[in-house]
């Protein structure tokens, strides 16, 4: 019962949103729209604000006051892909059913591609700096630890 519940749920909002804003995406087959970075980018108002999250495309226009976490925190992503923080947050299984009656549709095809290879590019750079991070200061401390090893050793057979 649940179940059917939250299916009509993210229905309902689907259907209502497809009528306002027939021109920003493209239906496919089986009913689902796509929309393109550029159709979510133009989302980013306290008013109108879209979130990609994992490919999917949501309206939280309305859920903006009732967030938790408040609203800037929503708004700083309006118009993007917030799915990096929204995992980063970590949100509970009741917070992801709530987001589906959010949805609205899919990210398109093609942008997904492109998503997926900038994120690709940054996690190296990340991933290179990351082990630099440590590494640096690592190597720092052993070196002055030779030379006060050294200059203690040195001292003491004075």
């Amino acid at each position: 019962m649940g179940e059917e519940t939250k299916g009509n749920l993210s229905t309902d909002s689907r259907s209502a949103n497809d009528t306002s804003n027939e021109k920003n995406g493209e239906t496919a087959d089986g009913g689902v729209k796509f929309y393109t970075l550029e159709d979510v980018r133009v989302h980013n108002m306290s008013n109108d604000t879209w979130l990609i999250i994992h490919n999917k495309v949501y309206d939280i226009s309305s859920f903006l006051e009732e967030h938790p976490g408040g609203e800037e925190v929503l708004l700083e992503q309006g118009g993007a892909d917030a799915t990096e923080s929204f995992e980063d947050v970590g949100h509970s299984t009741d917070a992801r059913e709530m987001l589906q009656q959010y949805y609205i549709g899919e990210l398109h095809m093609d942008d997904r591609n492109k998503n997926t290879k900038e994120g690709q590019v940054t996690n190296s750079g990340e991933s290179r700096s990351s082990w630099v991070m440590w590494l640096v200061p690592a190597i720092a401390a052993a070196v002055v630890g030779i030379v006060y090893r050294f200059f203690m050793f040195e001292h003491k057979s004075s």
